[in-house]
């Protein structure tokens, strides 16, 4: 069986543009978030109770509600 070579040109150059340029920009955003919250206590009053006192600590990070950014810093 007979091979015939075919004459190529030198293969075309790809132009690759540079990619943009890009900076890292720091935000204010105000988070309005549902979390889970977990207190050890005896009764469901006695744990209302340390919650609305600040004791507990948070179970699961939730759900974001709602988000705004306030401010974009350069």
């Amino acid at each position: 069986m007979a091979t015939a070579a075919l004459k190529q040109g030198p293969a075309p150059t790809l132009k690759h543009r540079p990619a943009p340029a890009v900076k890292t920009f720091h935000a204010t955003m105000l988070v309005t978030r549902a979390e889970e919250w977990c207190v050890e206590a005896e009764t469901a009053e006695e744990a209302r109770a340390l919650l609305a006192a600040g004791q507990g600590h948070r179970c699961h990070l939730g759900e974001r509600l709602q988000f705004e950014v306030e401010r974009v810093d350069d």
